[in-house]
């Protein structure tokens, strides 16, 4: 587990042990605010881009000595981000992953600003629905074929779209967007 996610949720889990009989937060409360701040982030970033420059890769740019070879599109970034997001969180909610989510990419068929915003937002909705059903009861449970605890798999789902957000925070400065999180 890196440095990031052991904080997350070892924070998370202090947050919510250390209130005693009479918490202000809940675990619910917690991981809702994450997946909030993440979620806003990100949406906020996607409405940013244009959608004619939904396809750009910093590969286009050609600068001399850079290795943007085979980078994901902002569009793929986004459908990568969602479709993590179902892989992660699906099994900790009870739902089946949708067979046509499966691989890094996410749906193919997703190819407009509106229908790929769409899978983001319900990608987000189900991480709600999973902060809803975690307990300090269950939170450590282990789950899944390695056995990995509840809330470490619900706050990963956060930290990877964390470090991908900073990823399209670049493609939006590349094509001169101000992203609007750093705006005044």
């Amino acid at each position: 587990m890196n440095t990031v996610r052991m904080f997350l949720v070892l924070a998370t889990a202090a947050s919510v042990l250390a209130q005693g009989s009479k918490p202000a937060h809940s675990l619910r409360s917690v991981l809702d605010r994450d997946i909030d701040m993440i979620e806003k982030q990100i949406i906020d970033a996607v409405e940013a881009m244009p959608e004619e420059k939904f396809n750009f890769s910093p590969e286009s740019l050609n600068i001399p000595g850079a290795a943007y070879k085979g980078v994901r599109t902002f569009a793929v970034e986004i459908k990568h981000i969602a479709a993590s997001n179902y892989a992660i969180w699906s099994g900790l909610a009870g739902e089946k992953f949708p067979d046509d989510y499966m691989g890094g990419d996410g749906p193919k068929n997703l190819t407009t600003k509106t229908e790929i915003l769409g899978f983001l937002k319900d990608s987000f909705a189900l991480g709600h629905r999973v902060a809803a059903k975690l307990t300090p009861e269950n939170m450590l449970e282990p789950i899944g074929r390695r056995q990995t605890a509840r809330l470490d798999l619900a706050q990963f789902a956060i930290a990877h779209a964390f470090d991908h957000y900073g990823q399209m925070v670049e493609y939006l400065r590349m094509n001169g967007i101000v992203p609007p999180a750093s705006r005044q």
